[in-house]
């Protein structure tokens, strides 16, 4: 069985790397292909190396574009591929651009599809996230959700349930693995002079949020109030999207202490050390909740209901007021809620799932 692992985004690389690393270990074939979604490969070769993980065999380095754009040279590009190599399964993971035109070019050449965390639903189809996921999940052989809560969005939506698997989310996986590395590396605190458990986190990145003057200034406004009333020092890590729109809207962030974007090791370390965090990223949410830290979630709605469910996390939206007032309901909670995600053993099922169906799947023939 020969897997084809197609990633094109930092977030991808992370959930993605529990999967590679027990492929590795159990002499798994499969190979990396490498879109190049936000990144060229180039300038997430250092990304591979500080994750350990070996480098992608493709690499089609397809950089910025409208949502049309870049689909449409993904699914050419990684067509070309799937058919020199002929792959028994095509996986992707998560809700990118990436992963419509990974799942697509399989489905249109009869590959099969695994697509990791499926079910996913913020039921707000203005995102062009929510629009990939179900697109994704409707076209897949296996899907893989990672709680009962995804598996039951899938059934209601008519997936047969002979697709679908509960295996947990591989974030589970990636922190705990990741963080050991982390922690074997410097440690960037010292250069930020922070104190554990004295600092507040804030990543604000989603198009919804930064291109939308009115909604980026509420958000700075509401971590300015949150410093101001709370006392604690917000760093806020800017993403190049934002740091184009601050300049844009002449924007000014004040009451945060704006630093350039961290690798992810360094940001992980300082994640799980920090008092709170106020994000708009759902990958952050899940951290958050799987390192026992506070969220308070920079928007309207989220597809990780779970988090909110336990008690880890909580919505405040765009309004400085209520960015505050959520702010200090969470540092008011005690963080001894029971982690929704798994017991950090995803990436071994998925694997042992992919070997076991594709097997089966050749006995049928």
């Amino acid at each position: 069985m020969k897997i084809a692992i197609v990633l094109g985004t930092r977030p991808e690389i992370i959930k993605f790397s529990p999967i590679i690393r027990e492929c590795i270990r159990v002499s798994q074939d499969f190979f990396i292909l490498h879109t190049g979604q936000h990144y060229s490969y180039n300038m997430d070769k250092i990304f591979f190396e500080q994750l350990e993980l070996p480098e992608a065999k493709h690499n089609l380095d397809m950089g910025s574009g409208t949502h049309a754009e870049q689909t449409g040279k993904m699914l050419i590009g990684i067509e070309k591929i799937l058919l020199k190599e002929k792959p028994d399964i095509v996986l992707v993971e998560g809700d990118t651009n990436t992963v419509l035109a990974g799942a697509l070019a399989a489905v249109k050449l009869g590959i099969k599809v695994g697509h990791v965390e499926a079910g996913l639903r913020s039921y707000d189809r203005q995102m062009p996230e929510e629009i990939n996921r179900i697109l994704a999940d409707h076209c897949s052989d296996l899907l893989f959700a990672p709680t009962l809560k995804s598996e039951q969005t899938l059934l209601s939506e008519g997936i047969l349930e002979s697709k679908v698997f509960v295996a947990g989310n591989t974030i589970v996986d990636a922190v705990y693995q990741n963080l050991r590395i982390s922690k074997k590396k410097r440690n960037v605190q010292a250069g930020l002079d922070l104190e554990k458990g004295a600092y507040f986190l804030a990543t604000v990145h989603r198009q919804e949020n930064v291109d939308n003057e009115q909604r980026f200034r509420g958000i700075l406004r509401g971590l300015e109030l949150v410093q101001k009333h709370t006392g604690f020092p917000i760093i806020y890590p800017v993403h190049p999207r934002a740091r184009k729109q601050l300049g844009t809207f002449r924007i000014r962030a004040r009451g945060v202490k704006t630093v350039m974007p961290l690798d992810y090791l360094n940001f992980l370390r300082i994640e799980s050390e920090a008092k709170l965090v106020l994000t708009d990223s759902g990958g952050v949410q899940e951290e958050a909740c799987i390192l026992g830290v506070p969220c308070v979630t920079l928007r309207y709605n989220t597809e990780r209901p779970e988090t909110i469910e336990v008690g880890a996390n909580i919505l405040a939206g765009a309004d400085p007021n209520e960015i505050l007032k959520k702010t200090q309901l969470m540092l008011n909670r005690k963080n001894q809620w029971k982690n929704p995600f798994g017991d950090g053993d995803a990436g071994k099922k998925i694997v042992q799932t992919l070997t076991k169906e594709i097997r089966a799947n050749r006995m049928r023939r």
